[in-house]
């Protein structure tokens, strides 16, 4: 098994976020989203072996790949991690039934809302259950069916999103459910600053994405990581939904071709509907299925023209590639500071860097 040193906390930041810390079992409470084609067994393993939490991304991968995935990732660290269950892929329950065989530490349901009965059989194997919550009422019946902890993600993250910003999600779901269970969050987060203030107002960790792509060791192509360097904020863009007759979950993304033809796609898709060629499900499989293949020519091609460049608002805040290590040092420090700036204002003093 690899060997790791793992980074540390500082004294107040441990006392900040030693209930995150708890939960999750690691030294940083700082969690790798899951990312398809990125949150993958080396990248995972690495976070946790560096104290930090890594999170599989199961997409809707073949069962035996997911499974071999899985095995992977244990046999690369003996800490903590987690998977991400989506709810509304078609292997999904062949998914939860690998995750509850291998007995993992941690199992995280996004995509929908899962069933009372998922989350029980996950809690039965042994595992601590993670929920998206984007509004109040979802969090409340996560809660009650059992999840130990939510994940809030505002609208401001890459790939899939929900609809609402990270700052209302703090308002509307972090003050309000924050005491009664951990709280991580995500969406726009890259800084370390920013993680050290979400800890004062009550949030157990954070989820990054973005920031974790442009790690040397993630297995991005070179010239993805290059686009999101030299990105703004302002191109992360979210796709529409043209028609209520087509669901889909809106996907932010760099703007490139891929996007365009993602909107052809759709109205491709409402005229065979319209015309009885396919049915509703069929339809929004084949949006998933657009996206899972786009990301995997942007991500691991290299195609940037054509590939999707899933990315939250937060690549404009990306400024160079570093190693995994360093860029979780600099975001303990960064909270930290953050955290001695807070405690000077109180006492009434001025920062002086």
């Amino acid at each position: 098994m690899t060997s790791h040193q793992p980074v540390t906390m500082t004294p107040r930041l441990e006392r900040v976020f030693a209930r995150g810390r708890e939960f999750l079992g690691v030294e940083v409470p700082i969690m790798c989203g899951a990312m398809t084609w990125i949150s993958e067994s080396s990248l995972v393993s690495l976070m946790s072996n560096l104290g930090a939490f890594g999170c599989l991304a199961a997409g809707n991968m073949p069962p035996d790949e997911f499974a071999a995935e899985v095995e992977r990732t244990q046999e690369l660290t003996d800490r903590p991690f987690a998977a991400n269950l989506i709810t509304i892929a078609p292997n999904y329950m062949a998914h939860l039934e690998i995750l509850c065989s291998a007995k993992l530490s941690h199992i995280v349901f996004a995509g929908s809302i899962p069933r009372r009965t998922e989350v029980e059989k996950a809690k039965a194997s042994g595992a601590k259950v993670m929920c998206f919550a984007s509004n109040p009422s979802i969090a409340r019946r996560m809660i009650d069916y059992g999840a130990d902890g939510l994940i809030l993600e505002g609208s401001e993250a890459g790939g899939h999103i929900g609809h609402v910003s990270t700052a209302v999600l703090l308002q509307d779901v972090l003050f309000e459910f924050g005491p009664q269970v951990p709280i991580f969050v995500a969406g726009g987060i890259a800084t370390g600053r920013m993680i050290g203030h979400l800890g004062l107002m009550g949030a157990s960790g954070a989820q990054l994405g973005t920031r974790f792509v442009v790690a040397d060791e993630c297995s991005a192509h070179a010239r993805f990581k290059e686009v999101f360097i030299k990105a703004r904020s302002r191109e992360a863009i979210a796709t529409p939904q043209y028609s209520s007759k087509l669901p889909v979950v809106a996907v932010r993304a760099l703007n490139n071709p891929a996007m365009d033809r993602f909107g052809k796609l759709q109205l491709e898709l409402l005229g065979r509907l319209d015309a009885g060629e396919l049915n509703r499900q069929d339809a929004q499989y084949e949006v998933e299925k657009y996206w899972v293949g786009s990301l995997r020519e942007g991500a691991v091609d290299g195609n940037v023209e054509r590939g999707s460049l899933m990315a939250g608002q937060s690549v404009g805040l990306v400024k160079r590639t570093q190693p995994l290590r360093e860029i979780l040092a600099e975001l303990v420090t960064d909270a930290d500071s953050a955290l001695g700036e807070a405690e000077q204002r109180l006492q009434g003093q001025h920062a002086t860097g």
